[in-house]
């Protein structure tokens, strides 16, 4: 019984070793044997730059991830700025200013941002709001006051029967 159990463990480990071997594979392929750096230290801050920065034309993929010719542009250009002594902070400027915040796979807070993630909450808000006023609004009260005396007297007046 142990043995079989230790089996079934060794395959399952063996099975996300090789899975997570398929996922740096597939990433591994899109960044193209002549864009690396022969410097280990630069290559990992290239990598790591690339990893935070979107794809344009695929959009949910970072550019280290992806294999479209703007991707391998951009991982090129960031070498660049790498080999040119840029900081990462230098770096990432450069590439959102030519390519604007949409490039950032995690954008920053700005006011525009937080209009964008806000906005939704906001109509919806607005919507709960108006049916809860329409809700309240068009239902009709029972809140009539009693008769006074003399309105009692000209009612029944009015609704007795003439002879």
């Amino acid at each position: 019984m142990r043995i079989m159990q230790r089996r079934a463990s060794l395959s399952r480990a063996l099975g996300m070793v090789i899975a997570a071997a398929l996922v740096m594979a597939t990433s591994a392929l899109a960044v193209e044997p002549g864009e690396r750096l022969t410097d280990p230290a630069l290559e990992a801050r290239a990598r790591a730059l690339s990893a935070d920065l979107r794809c344009l034309v695929c959009q949910n993929q970072s550019i280290d991830d992806s294999n479209a010719p703007l991707a391998k542009d951009l991982r090129v250009l960031v070498r660049e700025q790498i080999k040119a002594g840029k900081s990462d902070a230098d770096v990432m400027s450069y590439i959102v200013a030519r390519y604007g915040d949409f490039v950032l796979l995690r954008p920053r807070l700005t006011l525009q941002t937080a209009l964008l993630w806000l906005t939704p909450l906001l109509i919806l808000g607005g919507v709960g709001y108006g049916l809860w006023r329409r809700r309240n609004f068009a239902m009709p009260r029972d809140e009539t006051a009693p008769l006074t005396p003399d309105e009692q007297r000209r009612l029944d007046d009015i609704l007795r029967p003439k002879t």
